[in-house]
């Protein structure tokens, strides 16, 4: 995979330029009112993929709380929207749900397997769930292996694969994704995540589970809008160390730079970690 091909960008990093979200309840598989979150936004996420294509990525992660509709038209043009510019929607990020609660788990398993089925509609290549928010316990980690496990098989013979990532309290270290991932035999793959983890351990613990990542989210810190560049390539030499071949999804929250010129500040960098 060339260098440039292994950029993708996430709505996640476009908070404030669409600045509307659509937040989840649990309850209804209906999508929630319009919340403007940070305002009324400068485009529609229909317009998204036209934008990054112009700015040279190919590939984009969508967050379920940003779509405003699963109507099959709206759907329909979404998915157009990405084939007209060429631009792959590499993940659905369905960004709700513990199935790793007992008092839960049943529910939030239902609402997750209705937004894969949103994933295929739309073609995503992925669909990252949500693993579990509860303490990594043996209970809540079999809770969330049977759950993980029944998502799979509701979604045999996708091309969308299903994906967890190494967040919340469930999958807060090594030894647990390695215990999840292991039980789980290959049938969901991960998405490693810079930003979730931290400590003086963080960049060894992140090279033990990248050699396994066959995504990633990679957030930046920014300090007074400056790129930290020490933290970013300590992150981009551990996933490369380890062996990660795979897409680096910027991932960008902070008020300042602006979205765009933050999104780019990472891609530049990143890429002259690949060269």
């Amino acid at each position: 995979m060339a260098s440039e091909d292994r950029i993708a960008v996430s709505t996640w990093s476009l908070h404030r330029h669409l600045g509307t979200t659509y937040p989840h309840d649990l309850d209804t598989l209906a999508v929630g009112p319009v919340e403007e979150t940070y305002g009324e936004g400068t485009e529609s996420l229909l317009d998204i993929p036209s934008a990054i294509a112009n700015r040279g990525i190919k590939r984009l992660e969508i967050v379920s709380f940003h779509i405003p509709s699963r109507d099959p038209i709206y759907l329909g043009e979404l998915r157009d929207a990405l084939d007209i510019v060429d631009v792959e929607l590499q993940t659905l990020l369905i960004d709700a749900g513990d199935i790793s609660n007992p008092l839960t788990s049943k529910r939030d398993t239902a609402w997750i397997a209705s937004w894969i089925e949103t994933a295929n509609i739309l073609g995503a290549k992925h669909a990252r769930v949500i693993a579990g928010k509860q303490k990594p316990t043996r209970d809540a980690l079999d809770l969330s292996v049977k759950a993980l496990t029944s998502l799979a098989d509701g979604n045999a013979g996708s091309s969308t694969r299903l994906m967890v990532e190494n967040w919340f309290d469930l999958l807060a270290e090594p030894a647990h994704v390695h215990f999840l991932l292991d039980k789980l035999d290959g049938r969901v793959g991960l998405n490693g995540d810079f930003g979730n983890w931290g400590g003086p351990t963080k960049y060894a613990d992140l090279q033990s589970i990248f050699g396994r990542a066959e995504l990633c989210h990679a957030k930046a810190n920014f300090i007074d809008g400056d790129l930290d560049e020490a933290d970013y390539g300590n992150c981009i030499a551990a996933a490369e160390t380890a062996g990660y071949k795979g897409p680096y999804t910027l991932i960008f929250d902070s008020e300042i730079p602006n979205e765009w010129a933050g999104i780019a500040a990472e891609r530049d960098f990143v890429l002259t970690r690949l060269d």
